[in-house]
């Protein structure tokens, strides 16, 4: 069978959908609270009855806006909005109102990175449009009708039409998640996949490696999560070539992705642009973008994270990795930022919130505006720990106690009275009591088995239920032991 690598190339673009934060739908006042009732946030204008006008939600642009200076688009100081025609039984009006030949943006890219090479993806369009309704299907099969729920109808859309830039599944992955990091820090879209706020279709196709035409493309449907579009072009492309060796011809269709079967099924032969017979929407009036409107939504840009992740290497001296880790959500990198403002151990707060933090997140199924353990109340756990009131590894125990009951650090160490023993008395004459207890081993140490001395630490700690400070412990018993040694002798 040949591969990817040796004899085909391949090629991919993505049409990504990215639902709008708005309160209020493109054209009408009704809401787009997701999860409320089937068919309770709906009106004559987003249903699509006779005699009704829409009216454009300006918010709807200015994000699409926002969402184009991100990637350095041109904006049209002119677009047009037009009649996409096609029917299907959630779309009401038998249209859908998007934009075609003068789209609001054209170009701009996006930087990626995978396998630790940097690659920009070129955008060729970021057009406004309104979503369709969502059809449910009965799981019975004896069920031979389908409901239809109108809520999302009018919701507003940005399309974000890529270049055919990408040549893997992982590059495609990694454009997903670069597009929805924008996304979510521009505060415009939530990116979830699986509540419809962002959603993917893929046009992919293979040609033999140095050939310059592009081969026959299919486009990939209905995939619900990032790593869902890896694995339904890594099938696609399979199949695509199987086909080619074979001596076949790939036919250019629509696929939809059976996720739980790990399979695609032909939903469609390929429309192409004529059969949805675009034409301006008589209702609406060109959309008209004056320069005072884009330098404001220009100054409102955010931090984006590509300057985030320099500006904390920068400012903070972590690492590019931490640095990266922690900027790849908006959240996060947020968190951090408060941490480090009271927290002046700046690499230690991102080893504590990469490590002990993202566990925790992981272990419970949180997300980090979840999280019970606010950036103050780690700083106190961190600077206990630094000014030697607890050790390390109970100021560990004591963050998961902080985790489970929301207490903060200094509360749970003084009812469990969890404070370090510091106190050089103290620890010798444990360390006494531990030689004693152990006559065999401190006679195998002072014949030359230093190992041991490990075991004598952990005896001790033990002792003391983790509770002494262990640079304390392990001076004093290097200078007991040591003093044994030259009596011994």
């Amino acid at each position: 069978m040949a591969t990817a690598d040796s004899k085909y190339e391949i090629i991919i673009g993505l049409e990504v959908h990215a639902q709008l934060n708005t309160e209020s739908k493109i054209f009408c006042g009704c809401s787009t609270e997701y999860g409320a009732p089937p068919n309770s946030q709906v009106c004559p204008i987003c249903l699509g009855m006779p005699g009704v006008l829409p009216v454009l939600n300006k918010r709807v642009v200015d994000y699409a806006m926002k969402m184009a200076f991100a990637v350095g688009a041109e904006i049209h100081r002119h677009s047009i909005f037009a009649r996409k025609n096609y029917f299907y039984p959630d779309l009401p009006k038998g249209y859908q109102i998007s934009q075609y030949e003068f789209p609001l943006s054209e170009g701009g890219s996006i930087k990626i990175e995978t396998d630790g090479r940097t690659k920009k993806i070129g955008i060729t369009r970021i057009h406004i449009e309104e979503d369709a309704g969502k059809s449910i299907h009965p799981e019975e099969r004896d069920i031979d009708y389908t409901l239809v729920d109108f809520n999302r109808c009018g919701v507003p859309l940005i399309e974000i039409v890529s270049k055919p830039d990408m040549r893997s599944p992982q590059e495609a992955y990694a454009y997903l998640t670069k597009l929805k990091q924008i996304l979510v820090y521009l505060e415009i879209c939530t990116g979830d996949m699986e509540k419809g706020a962002l959603r993917c279709d893929a046009n992919v196709s293979v040609r033999l490696r140095g050939q310059k035409e592009f081969g026959v493309k299919t486009e990939v449907k209905n995939m619900n999560s990032f790593k869902g579009v890896e694995k339904a072009l890594s099938y696609e492309i399979k199949r695509q070539m199987e086909i080619i060796e074979s001596g076949g011809k790939v036919v250019q269709q629509t696929l939809l992705w059976d996720e739980h079967a790990g399979v695609s099924h032909i939903m469609r032969t390929k429309e192409e642009s004529d059969d949805y017979r675009y034409f301006p929407e008589p209702d609406l009036m060109v959309l008209a973008i004056t320069d005072d409107w884009k330098n404001s939504i220009r100054a409102s840009l955010p931090e984006l994270p590509d300057e985030k992740i320099e500006r904390f290497v920068r400012q903070y001296n972590i690492p590019h990795y931490d640095a990266s880790v922690l900027c790849n959500d908006k959240y996060t990198a947020d968190y951090y930022e408060r941490l480090a403002s009271i927290y002046m151990d700046y690499k230690k707060a991102s080893n504590w919130v990469m490590g002990e933090v993202f566990r925790e997140l992981k272990e419970k199924r949180l997300s980090i505006t979840d999280f019970p353990i606010t950036p103050e109340m780690l700083a106190e756990l961190l600077k206990m720990i630094d000014n030697k009131t607890i050790s390390g590894s109970i100021g560990k125990e004591v963050f998961a106690e902080m985790v489970s009951t929301g207490n903060k650090a200094s509360v749970i160490i003084k009812e469990k009275g969890l404070e370090q023993i510091s106190d050089s008395g103290l620890i010798k004459k444990e360390i006494e009591a531990v030689i004693g207890e152990n006559p065999d081993n401190l006679k195998k140490y002072l014949n030359g088995k230093e190992k041991l001395f490990g075991f004598f630490v952990g005896q001790v700690m033990k002792r003391t239920k983790g509770k002494a400070n262990p640079q304390e412990v392990n001076k004093i018993l290097k200078d007991k032991l040591d003093a044994l040694k030259v009596s011994s002798k």
